[in-house]
């Protein structure tokens, strides 16, 4: 049985199946998997997000197994492919680039932030990122004292997602030195096929993206590493460690969602916590 903090795939607390990394001082992390959960399908079964079509009334007994497992109400976000950040502990929202003023942030019917990712200096604050082939990134200081989490599909990865939450969280904590990363389960390598234009935007940001693109079978179109690509960001951004999940959620379909394999679907949930 894997736990949160414990390497691979398993099952999480409360029994919820869900994939972690390596021990990690102040913070606690984990992703869920599919089941556990009470959707039926296509959404089956620990389908936690309100926006894919299942029963609201469903999805939110998913939600309060989740609960059960936290230390206190976790912390979702209306996820739009941005870059934009919510502070979670002081209810502001932390725009890219870091000079443009921020918005009043529009809210879904539930009351959650239009963000693509969340930080926290907050301990037992729990922040999550709802995923199904993008993308989850967990970022934290060696210290534990400010945390993050990112929703990183392409676009935002292009966009600058994961470097506006770092600006965002060493602003929160100018006193954090080193940093870490833990990247989820997300589509893997040999099943994300994309066009050439998204390529190019990679490759315009920092040439040595090329390296994490391979030509597909079909003519102008290649296969990314989305997961190579965050973390050479990261790793320029300055983040020391850079843990990856190796999980792909487009060839586990009995273990994760994916829109890729089926549009629709249910979605998993990445979640931290600083202790």
């Amino acid at each position: 049985m894997t736990r949160p903090g414990e390497r691979g795939p398993g099952h999480g607390p409360a029994g919820l199946q869900a994939c972690t990394g390596s021990p990690w001082p102040g913070v606690r992390y984990f992703s869920t998997g599919r089941q556990g959960g009470a959707s039926l399908p296509p959404w089956d079964s620990l389908n936690l997000g309100l926006h894919v079509g299942d029963d609201p009334a469903i999805v939110r007994r998913n939600r309060d197994r989740l609960r059960a497992a936290l230390p206190g109400p976790p912390v979702w976000l209306d996820q739009v492919h941005g870059t934009d950040v919510w502070d979670a502990a002081q209810g502001v929202l932390r725009v890219w680039p870091p000079d443009r003023r921020p918005p009043a942030p529009p809210l879904i019917p539930t009351g959650a932030p239009c963000a693509d990712a969340a930080i926290t200096c907050v301990k037992g604050q729990p922040l999550a990122i709802l995923t199904a082939d993008c993308l989850p990134v967990v970022l934290a200081d060696q210290a534990g004292a400010v945390l993050g989490v990112a929703h990183a599909g392409w676009r935002g990865l292009v966009a600058g997602v994961l470097e506006n939450t770092l600006t965002a969280m060493r602003r929160q904590a100018p006193q954090a030195r080193v940093w870490r990363a833990w990247l989820g389960p997300a589509i893997g390598p040999a099943a994300f096929e994309v066009g050439d234009e998204v390529r190019q935007a990679f490759v315009a940001r920092l040439a040595g993206h090329a390296d994490s693109f391979a030509p597909a079978a079909r003519a102008g179109h290649w296969l990314a590493d989305l997961a190579g690509l965050a973390r050479r960001q990261l790793l320029a951004a300055g983040v020391a460690q850079v843990e990856l999940s190796h999980e792909c959620t487009y060839h586990q379909a009995g273990r994760y969602f994916s829109y890729r394999r089926q549009v629709r679907t249910g979605r998993q949930a990445t979640v931290a916590w600083l202790v």
